[in-house]
């Protein structure tokens, strides 16, 4: 079975590379200190310290093999020069609101998506409505309070 690509901008793999280096090393080693330091108390039965040690090695392990498998799918996307003809990944988007209200949004993969520094993926429902919009187009989005319509208005690469 063919697994499934994951579209990140360079940057977002390179801050991928970085965290998967601090996991690996400073992270590890913390975690190793913590759980040395446990043992060292005795009694594994009732150790709070060594539960919690484990527990934070669990997670590790498991964001280092989660972020292992996204780089072993990544296909970056790499910014254009010029400006856009279309919404796709690694593009920002500006948009109004019909009641004037303008946002700015980029365009990332899943893996890369961050809804407070304006970044959502191509996957959510937003992201795949605004995917190939061009300047002056209308994109209805389905949203908890009813479709909110936006008017595209510039694009940029990232």
């Amino acid at each position: 079975m063919t697994k499934k690509p994951v579209y990140m901008t360079a940057e977002g793999v390179k801050r991928l590379q970085e965290e998967l280096t601090h996991r690996k090393t400073t992270k590890l080693a913390q975690i190793a200190d913590e759980m040395g330091a446990a043992l060292a108390e005795g009694d594994l039965r009732e150790n709070a310290g060594y539960d919690e040690a484990r527990r934070a090695m669990w997670d590790n392990n498991s964001r280092i093999a989660e972020i292992e498998d996204i780089l072993s799918r990544v296909v970056v996307v790499e910014a254009g020069n010029g400006t856009p003809e279309e919404v796709g990944v690694g593009v920002t988007v500006e948009l109004e609101t019909e009641t004037g209200q303008r946002m700015s949004l980029t365009i990332v993969g899943s893996a890369e998506a961050d809804v407070f520094s304006g970044k959502i993926s191509d996957e959510s429902p937003m992201g795949k409505a605004l995917l190939g919009k061009k300047p002056g187009d209308h994109v209805e989005i389905p949203g908890r309070r009813g479709a909110q319509i936006y008017r595209v208005l510039e694009l940029k690469y990232t």
